[in-house]
Order: structure tokens, then C-alpha cells, then sequence
């Protein structure tokens, strides 16, 4: 069970810096409770007592204004973001707290994935912190069909406070490089601080030679706590979050449905997916405990159907009985289950079976629709989702790349992955439908009359340096400039390496064009 808010007993009296005493000391006993009380009202909110124990800065205001500007230009995006941290943010707290790590690191998030578990990027991060899927699996967080612990809130923020930590004990006490490596790596702020150290420069954040999302990375984080410790200033509207604890969790030692959790705990289901987003399908994973969090009043509820129901099943059960030509992966993809879980419970030696047995599989208690935010119920709803420009499915068929694909529609692979959730890593499934929006674009037998207008259209191409190549040989093969390649992707005349991706804007509909 998570404890009670840790921050009681950090109210005026007892969390004031040792100048703000000094400061009290001199006001008269009738100032001095007055001003008690207007710190306490403020402690009340959990951003106020952020903000209220930030300890990382920056050298002037010169190094957050870009930032600071783009929020006072985007005013609604904040003030988003903070009502959705509204459930986690204590529990964030508590384990920057417990650590002790700046607070300010509770505002990562905001950075990370502005504050949405289900975030997905196309690097394959994923989750609140957005860890990718090896630096999840060094510090424990398991992703298979069941559960991805990347998503899960209290299991990523646990992982992401150890992962700081040594970051920071790596950089000998220094936060902001800290941040800077669980931005960009730790290797890629080492040879930063290297090629300084070489050159005589000083090796601190401000002066390192990083990529330019670390470079905006630490300033960003540094420009919100700014922004939501004066959000009057900067004309932000920050949505006030209870200091106390508001879930409370659970360790459960069965595989449990969702449904039961929720028909138990008086939780909607798509409420306890949004609670426990590391969950993916319609019940708790399979193997090993698993740590559930509730709400406070919904916690005393479940707890007391647990204990009145000890002998009721936690899953619904049914007898299969094999037919000619059924394999195990067959049957699991019918009841949604998988063919470890099916061999685990029947305690089978292998993946054979044979026509006439039974065997036992779970199943979910309600239909695929009510269990609305799983992982395949999202996928589902990719699928059928509208954005802007025409929407297109595509069905993988053999010899099908990412890269084939994005050629093939004109979209970038980083696109695919985002609007599919998928993993670059991992070969494409025969057979898995993907969904891209295509921008509209005149038909066939308008271009004429489109290019004599004297319009151009670009669009925007991740190509992957393959052995070989060169810079002459992929600007040949776009019909683009050596000079133009350098500039969209920054180079230097430092030789590519296979594997490195570069960012070329082909123009596929051209005024000048013959």
C-alpha cells in the first residue's frame, strides 16, 4: 500500500531554507503566523511544492526564452498537460522524494511524453519516461503480450529515479548532465565532455557540443519549472493537484480479469487501463505478482470483495476441444490468450496436440469491446481513426519493409511507427494490417494544371545510409544536391556511417518539371 502523503510534515515550519528562517525571525508574531498560513495554502498544491524546492538553474533567463516563448505562444498546451498528470504526479513525487533527486525531476514527464502513458515514439520509446526497450530491460522493466512495464506508472518512474541516479553519480553530482545523457546517452555526453577537456573548454552543460534536441532537452525541462512556478507571468493557466495521495496499490499474486478488478472496485474499465497503462490486453499478466493501483475509496472496496470471495475464480475458463488441424497459436488467437499460458495450465510437454483432447484456456469475461482501451482494442481503433488527408490500410505481404512501404506511399518510416506502435527493430508480420494518412494531393490528371501554377511539393524522406553510399552517390539517387543533404541533416564532412539516417525532401510535384 502506497503511505500517506510523505509532504506533512514538510509544511511551512519545517521545509523553509535556512534564509527564508532567517527572514521570519526578523517579522513581528503577527506577521509570522499570516505568512505560515499563506505557505501552507500553497503547499497545498503538489505543482507549489515543486516548484517551491526547485534547485536546478540556468546561467540567465537568455538560455529558456525560446522555450518560455513558445509556451506563452501555446498557452492551452500546459495547461493540458497538467490535468492529465493530475493521477500520477504524487506518486512521481513520492519516488523523486524517496531518492532524493531534485524534485524538478517529477516535471520530466512533461518533457518526455507530456505526461501520456500510452506515449509512443519512433525511436520506440515508450511510456511516461519514454525509455527504449533495451535500457528498459537493464533496469527490469519487462514489455511482452500482457504487460509493458515501460507504460506502467509507478514501475517506469521507480526504474527512470535508478536510472537518473547513477546517471548522476556517473557525472560526479552534476543534474544537468545527468539530464542531458538520459536524453542522449550517457557515451554521447562522455566524448562531448572529452572533446572539451582536449580543447581547453569548460565541461559543463552549457558548453558541450550536443545534438540539438539535447541542447534544447535540459532547457526545456528548466523553462516549465519556470513557467509553473510563475504561471501569472508568463500568462499559463496550471491546474491545481492535491499534495496527498489519491492511489493506493496492490500486489496480486493471480492473473486476475480486468473486468473483475472492475465489477470489485466500482472502476470503469477504461479508468483502471488509464491507472495501470502498462496493462495491454483484458487481464493482468500471467506470470509473476503484479502491482495494481487504485483509487483510495475504490481500494477499500476491491479489498473487501477479495477477501469476501476467496474462492472465486479470478478467470473464466473454458474447455477447448481440439479439432483436426488446430494448433496452439490458432487456438490462442481465438480466445486472445497466449500458447505459453494455454502449454503452462495444461501442463503440456510441447506444442503438440492432438485431435479429440480438451484443453483448458482462459477467456475474458466480457466481450472484446468492453476491455475499449486494451492494446488490440487501440490498435482497432487506429484502424477506423480520421486524420487529416486520406487515410490508407495497408496488408503487409512478403518482401514488405518499412522502408518499402514509406516509399511506396511517400510517408516516412518514423511516420509509420507512430501511427502503428510499432517497433523498427522487429520484422513486419505477414499479414498485419498498418494504417497512413496520405496527404491530399491532386489527381493524376490535374498535375498539369497544378505545376503550371508554379507550385512545388515536397515531401519529407528518412533514408537509412546503406554500405557504400556517399553523400554524391544518395543525392544521384534523389535527384537532390550534395550541399542541400548537408544542410537538412547538419553535417559535417565527417564520412557516413551504414546504418546512420538522413532526412532528404524529395519533390514530387515541381514547376519546372519537363
Amino acid at each position: 500500500m502506497i503511505k500517506q502523503s510523505l509532504f506533512a510534515s514538510f509544511l511551512f515550519l519545517g521545509a523553509c531554507s535556512s534564509q527564508t528562517n532567517n527572514a521570519i525571525s526578523q517579522l513581528s508574531k503577527t506577521d509570522a503566523p499570516q505568512m505560515a498560513s499563506v505557505k501552507s495554502i500553497a503547499e497545498k498544491d503538489l505543482w507549489r511544492y515543486i516548484t517551491n524546492r526547485s534547485t536546478l538553474k540556468a546561467p540567465s533567463q537568455k538560455q529558456l526564452y525560446w522555450h518560455i516563448d513558445w509556451f506563452k505562444k501555446h498557452p492551452d498546451y500546459l495547461t493540458r498537460i497538467t490535468k492529465r498528470a493530475n493521477p500520477y504526479l504524487h506518486l512521481v513525487v513520492q519516488e523523486v522524494e524517496k531518492a532524493g533527486l531534485p524534485l524538478e525531476i517529477a516535471l520530466l514527464p512533461i518533457v518526455e511524453s507530456a505526461y501520456y502513458p500510452f506515449s509512443y515514439s519512433h525511436g520506440t520509446a515508450s511510456g511516461l519516461w519514454q525509455f527504449i526497450p533495451s535500457t528498459g530491460r537493464l533496469y527490469g522493466l519487462r514489455d511482452n503480450w500482457w504487460y509493458d512495464a515501460r507504460r506502467d506508472v509507478l514501475a517506469s518512474t521507480k526504474a527512470a529515479v535508478k536510472y537518473l541516479k547513477n546517471l548522476n553519480k556517473l557525472f560526479k553530482g552534476d543534474w544537468l548532465l545527468a539530464i542531458a545523457a538520459y536524453n542522449s546517452g550517457p557515451g554521447r555526453v562522455q566524448r562531448a565532455i572529452r572533446d572539451n577537456k582536449k580543447q581547453g573548454k569548460p565541461t559543463d552543460f552549457w558548453h558541450l557540443k550536443l545534438p540539438t534536441e539535447t541542447k534544447g532537452y535540459v532547457p526545456r525541462l528548466l523553462a516549465v519549472t519556470e513557467l509553473i512556478k510563475h504561471p501569472e507571468k508568463y500568462a499559463q493557466t496550471i491546474t491545481p493537484v492535491e499534495n496527498k495521495a489519491v492511489l493506493r496499490s496492490i500486489r496480486l499474486k493471480t492473473q486476475f480479469d480486468l473486468a473483475l478488478i472492475a465489477e470489485w472496485s466500482a472502476v470503469e474499465l477504461e479508468d483502471l487501463y488509464t491507472l495501470n497503462p502498462g496493462l495491454k490486453r483484458w487481464a493482468t499478466p500471467n506470470k509473476g505478482s503484479y502491482t495494481l493501483l487504485l483509487p483510495n475509496k475504490n481500494m477499500d472496496l476491491f479489498k473487501k470483495a477479495m477477501l469476501g470471495n476467496p474462492d472465486m475464480a479470478r478467470l473464466k475458463w473454458i474447455r477447448h476441444l481440439v479439432k483436426q488441424g488446430d494448433s496452439l497459436s490458432m487456438i490462442a488467437q481465438q480466445y486472445a490468450t497466449t500458447t505459453s499460458q494455454i502449454i503452462s495450465v495444461n501442463q503440456l510437454e510441447d506444442h503438440l496436440i492432438k485431435a479429440g483432447d480438451y484443453l483448458i484456456v482462459p477467456i475474458a469475461k466480457k466481450g472484446a469491446k468492453a476491455y475499449s482501451s486494451s492494446e488490440s482494442e487501440r490498435e482497432k481503433s487506429r484502424l477506423n481513426a480520421n486524420k487529416a488527408g486520406r487515410k490508407v490500410i495497408h496488408l503487409v505481404k512478403a518482401g514488405d519493409s518499412l522502408w518499402s512501404i514509406s516509399r511506396q506511399y511517400q510517408v516516412s518510416i518514423n511516420q509509420l511507427i507512430k501511427w502503428n506502435h510499432i517497433k523498427r527493430s522487429e520484422p513486419l508480420k505477414l499479414g498485419k494490417k498498418l494504417v497512413l494518412w496520405q496527404a491530399n494531393v491532386a489527381s493524376n490528371k490535374d498535375l498539369s494544371s497544378v505545376t503550371s501554377l508554379g507550385i512545388d511539393i515536397d515531401r519529407k524522406v528518412v533514408y537509412r545510409v546503406k554500405s557504400g553510399d556517399n553523400l554524391s552517390v544518395i543525392a544521384l539517387k534523389f535527384g537532390v544536391s550534395v550541399k542541400q543533404i548537408k544542410h537538412w541533416n547538419q553535417l559535417s564532412n565527417k564520412p557516413l556511417q551504414p546504418g546512420q539516417r538522413l532526412t532528404i525532401m524529395v519533390n514530387v510535384i515541381n514547376s519546372k518539371m519537363k
